[in-house]
């Protein structure tokens, strides 16, 4: 069965990242929650998709360069009051929920790796109890190298669709191979039988992000994804249960 993923904790219907989102992912019949992490000035890691607060709260500043009660001063955007919340909060949400974590490592605002934040992340899932219920994405490959050798779980490449054409669709299964990546996930706009196919023959997964409306949604579950990421969890949820009721 193709596995949903709450992305960011379901944005177009409770937010971007927002403790709201990610309570009500956690009580769903869904399989992972998707969240970006970036870390602070004084050592904390927090859950957020940006690498500023600019564009989804109410203040401004790259999370890495703020303090942690500078960056939960925020309020989120459209999140119900919400202020961002750190890893140990939002372990502390899943410890006792079925669903497992999608964990993307973020880079700064320059899109440059965090010095050192990858082995901090491992250790703090470690430490809550979550590291064997979680797999990690990244957009860069350096990223997922580092993951490499800091733990043995799983780890997913993100593909953006520049990278898929300008790279081409066997020199990214070869970069894949080369680096030992078990996943390939695509925006699910660029994924196509052929593509799904070339990734599962070479022994890679192959799953989309980005599926966000009915006809995503159902583009991704027609491909035989292993999963993909929407801003419409229930949603995903609805059409997945109809699909599986009609094939019986």
């Amino acid at each position: 069965m193709t596995r949903i993923a709450s992305h960011r904790g379901g944005t177009l219907e409770f937010g971007d990242s927002t403790p709201q989102g990610f309570r009500a992912t956690a009580l769903m019949p869904l399989e992972e929650l998707e969240f970006d992490l970036h870390p602070t000035s004084d050592g904390a890691i927090m859950v957020h998709h940006d690498a500023t607060l600019d564009r989804t709260t109410d203040r401004s500043g790259e999370i890495c360069k703020l303090t942690e009660a500078e960056v939960r001063a925020a309020t989120i955007n459209y999140g119900a009051g919400g202020h961002p919340i750190s890893l140990d909060e939002l372990c502390a949400i899943y410890a006792g929920s079925k669903v497992d974590f999608r964990c993307e490592i973020k880079p700064d605002a320059e899109g440059r790796p965090y010095a050192d934040f990858v082995p901090r992340v491992v250790e703090h899932l470690a430490n809550n109890g979550m590291l064997e219920r979680t797999v990690f994405s990244s957009f860069q490959v350096a990223t997922l190298d580092a993951l490499a050798s800091a733990t043995d779980r799983p780890r997913l490449w993100l593909v953006s669709p520049p990278v898929l054409r300008q790279v081409g669709d066997k020199a990214v299964v070869r970069l894949a191979q080369s680096h030992a990546i078990p996943e390939i996930g695509v925006h699910v706009d660029t994924a196509d039988v052929e593509l799904a196919r070339m990734v599962n023959d070479v022994g890679i997964d192959f799953g989309c992000w980005g599926a966000h409306n009915a006809a995503q949604i159902k583009s991704a579950l027609s491909l035989n994804a292993k999963v993909f990421t929407t801003d419409r969890p229930s949603l995903a949820i609805a059409i997945r249960d109809l699909r599986q009721e009609t094939a019986q």
